[in-house]
């Protein structure tokens, strides 16, 4: 598939990010927000089914592929995630916009649909679960745990040598079990991957995303209090938002679909015979159920 149009856009926040942008100038804004361990070529099918009609905007966000990589896990809290999406919207001078988002941008984009729902239209999420929902599903439910113990060696710092020696592939190989084949990557695409994970500072700045997250994982059989989060007020959010979900999710387990009509007022789920990577495993599904939901 052919390279998306990009450009580097300098934000307010200090970092440049390398976007994406496709579409007529006077479309409907949509911004897409990848995850780990991607771009914004996690939402490349979707871009181009939709840029007939709509002025497509996704980021590689800091710390992954072309973009820049601050060092310190202090750069990648998630006040700092979601003040580059207001600056991102600023540069492009854009005032409101439907926001997608995968993985670990659509944490991004569920919490920045919290904070600023004056600029979110419309939120389309594909296998990324509602932070609340995930916290519970870790103290919860022992399944999500378990399958949640890589958050424990994405932050141990005893693995940085290995990753300095060795780099990203080898370490998540290692920590996967599996070899490339097994990271389950699009083998048109790896090369992409591999090139972006080698660039200086990816390493370190995507795994910040981890490190810098309040995401509480024990160790299993470890004992977890009651997250205070749990117990907590959240408005609805007042926005449609559709969940596209690949059920076949190892990292990811149903339970993360249960209760979030509790957070969300108007609320579309679309089940997908798929795994976590739902944008380019399943793409015309996605695309369909996004386009339905936009029209």
């Amino acid at each position: 598939m052919r390279e998306l149009n990009q450009q580097p856009v300098d934000l307010s926040t200090g970092v440049t990010l390398n976007v994406a942008i496709e579409g007529p100038e006077d479309g409907e804004l949509i911004i897409f927000l990848h995850g780990f361990p991607e771009s914004h070529r996690t939402w490349r099918h979707q871009i181009g089914a939709l840029k007939d009609r709509y002025r497509c905007i996704a980021p590689d966000q800091r710390g992954f592929a072309k973009s820049e990589k601050p060092e310190g896990v202090e750069n990648y809290t998630v006040d700092k995630l979601f003040a580059d999406i207001d600056a991102l919207a600023d540069a492009l001078g854009i005032d409101r916009f439907t926001l997608a988002g995968h993985d670990w941008g659509g944490g991004i984009a569920w919490g920045y649909a919290m904070m600023r729902p004056d600029r979110v239209a419309r939120l389309i999420i594909a296998n990324a679960p509602h932070p609340v929902v995930f916290q519970r599903e870790i103290w919860a439910n022992p399944a999500q745990r378990e399958s949640s113990q890589y958050f424990r060696d994405f932050r141990d710092r005893s693995n940085d040598a290995e990753i300095e020696a060795n780099g990203l592939a080898s370490f998540l190989m290692r920590v996967f079990g599996a070899g490339e084949e097994g990271l389950n990557l699009p083998p048109d695409e790896l090369a992409r991957y591999l090139e972006d994970w080698g660039r200086p500072g990816a390493a370190f700045g995507m795994l910040n995303w981890y490190r810098a997250s309040q995401v509480e994982v024990p160790a299993m059989g470890e004992e977890m209090a009651r997250p205070v989060m749990l117990d907590m007020d959240w408005p609805k959010l007042p926005m449609p938002v559709l969940v596209t979900w690949g059920v076949d999710d190892m990292a990811l387990t149903p339970g993360n679909l249960e209760g979030l009509e509790d957070f969300v007022g108007d609320l579309t789920i679309r089940k997908i015979d798929a795994g976590h990577f739902v944008p380019w495993e399943a793409p015309e599904e996605v695309t369909a159920a996004i386009e339905e939901f936009l029209a």
